[in-house]
């Protein structure tokens, strides 16, 4: 339920910000997400109690509030940051690279735009430098193209607004195209890709969809109750973009190996264990999918599985496939 409150107080807080000067009113904020007129005015306290500026007035028309942002509350946002701080936002914008593809892309440049303003040319010149002594290296993006941009709208309507969806989409597993009805629950951005997790009531489960697979979405009339238990980030089981179910993997890890391992967090779950030898056991709690494969099989032989054992037998028949393609690649 939590979910859905804070999904309807976004959808209030973007209309209250398209209708600008001239307002909104609640009559219109409750038929446009479908709820009372009372859950609305529950949900501009809350607003007003979380800090944003919102205000009522009355229109000489028809008499009648209206809700409106305060935008002169932000006109001194800048001037509340350090200089440092300021200085650390804008070596950030590098991070828009990573966003390329995605909606937001396009207000976060705007944000910066407006950030560098506040910076002297000197000071730009200074920071511009920054790079060369510090740099981030982005993750490898999907390619996507102006087709994705209206998917991704629909699917953001749909998700902010509960609303049922239409997608006819490309699985590469099955080599073939079929048309799904799903409850769009989130859109995330991971591994350079945009995904769409969404409820299929044909499978009675949680699915994700990669954006760039989607060829047609659109929006059905027909809306859907709020999910419980969505969790709080994307693929939390997972080391790459999956939603089945965890398992409970170990690893041991050879000495050469060990102090690479120890010193990164690969997944909230993992416990570690020093061995005997020098070496590392690691037990993760995480879907079995293609990211965890490859994850292990990057280490060659430096790692073994220990548990699950179908998991150990998979990886085991996956690089001796791999001896295998060497070999005949060496007798030719």
């Amino acid at each position: 339920m939590r979910n859905a409150e804070v999904i309807r107080q976004w959808t209030i807080l973007r209309e209250i910000e398209a209708a600008r000067a001239a307002g909104i009113t609640i009559d219109d904020l409750a038929s446009h997400c479908g709820v009372t007129t009372r859950t609305i005015r529950r949900d501009l306290q809350a607003l007003e109690e979380a800090g944003f500026p919102l205000y009522d007035h009355r229109t000489h028309d028809d008499g009648r509030a209206r809700w409106a942002v305060n935008g002169q509350a932000f006109k001194g946002l800048a001037a509340g940051l350090t200089l440092s701080e300021l200085c650390a936002l804008y070596f950030s914008r590098t991070i828009v690279e990573s966003l390329a593809g995605t909606p937001f892309r396009r207000e976060v440049e705007r944000a910066f735009d407006k950030l560098i303003s506040t910076l002297t040319p000197h000071m730009r010149g200074f920071l511009d430098r920054l790079p060369q002594v510090l740099s981030t290296k982005p993750d490898a993006r999907k390619q996507g193209g102006p087709r994705q941009q209206p998917i991704v709208a629909r699917a953001l309507e749909a998700t902010l607004h509960l609303r049922q969806a239409r997608l006819t989409y490309y699985s590469k597993s099955s080599d073939r195209t079929k048309d799904y009805v799903v409850h769009p629950y989130r859109l995330a951005y991971a591994q350079g890709g945009l995904y769409l997790l969404a409820f299929v009531p044909e499978y009675d489960q949680v699915r994700t969809f990669a954006v760039e697979r989607i060829h047609e979405l659109s929006l059905l009339e027909e809306r859907f109750p709020p999910p419980a238990d969505l969790p709080e980030g994307a693929f939390p089981h997972s080391l790459g973009v999956h939603t089945g179910p965890p398992e409970r993997v170990e690893i041991e890890f050879l000495p050469d190996i060990a102090d690479y391992v120890r010193a990164r967090q690969w997944h909230p779950s993992q416990q570690v264990r020093e061995l005997p030898s020098g070496g590392l056991a690691v037990s993760l709690d995480v879907c079995l999918d293609r990211a965890l494969r490859g994850w292990i099989l990057g280490f060659g032989p430096s790692a073994r599985v220990i548990a699950p054992d179908a998991l150990a037998r998979d990886i085991e028949q996956q690089l001796a496939r791999a001896v295998e393609r060497y070999g005949a690649g060496g007798a030719e």
